[in-house]
């Protein structure tokens, strides 16, 4: 790679990773590309050299917001672990991540908002899609092992575990980030997973 090329990309991944301090300070209704712009140390029209528009910055904020998820699901697979591990170890990953880099959670409370601009729509249904996908595939493999009931319904159990995690991390930036966020996630799932095995 260039050093150009080098300097371009780097020069991207710090506007994304601007625009999600700007979301955690002040909301989406706060990012604007003069507010990024003026936080990055440059002028609108050297930003514009890198995204064509606002919303070209939230498309690539997003991707960003998923990347490690191909890794995560990767990494499942590999260690062959029965349905609750896996499950444990799918969502102890997300946690730490987002307790290291508190400021990427603003992302997960903002898609009721992008839902109302059409470009968003396809990027935030293949993300949510992607993870409650990858899950009902990690139940229903549980099912199979006879691990829970086989009528379990996979999406409901899905949906609540993700529903789950997203409550908590709501509460969790509510609170100002004042209790461990992985600690409480990990007990909540683990009581999911402890009322799916006496469904058997």
């Amino acid at each position: 790679m260039s050093n150009n090329a080098s300097k371009f990309l780097h020069r991207k991944e710090n506007v994304i990773l601007t625009a999600i301090e700007i979301i955690d300070d002040l909301g989406i209704q706060g990012l604007s590309t003069r507010e990024i712009a003026k936080r990055q140390g440059i002028s609108e029209g050297t930003l514009f050299r890198h995204f064509k528009s606002k919303n070209e910055i939230v498309l690539d904020m997003l991707d960003y917001f998923s990347k490690y998820d191909s890794d995560i699901f990767q990494s499942v697979k590999l260690k062959g672990l029965k349905m609750k591990e896996a499950i444990v170890f799918l969502v102890d990953s997300y946690v730490t991540y987002y307790e290291n880099y508190p400021a990427i959670t603003a992302v997960t409370q903002i898609y009721g908002v992008l839902l109302s601009e059409p470009d968003f729509v396809d990027r935030i249904k293949s993300i949510l899609c992607s993870r409650k996908n990858f899950l009902k595939d990690v139940i229903e493999e549980g099912k199979k092992a006879g691990e829970i009931n086989p009528e379990v319904d996979s999406g409901i159990v899905a949906d609540i575990i993700i529903g789950t995690f997203g409550n908590i991390c709501l509460e969790w930036r509510l609170n100002g980030r004042n209790f461990s966020l992985r600690s409480k996630t990990l007990m909540a799932i683990n009581m999911i997973l402890g009322g799916l095995s006496r469904l058997k």
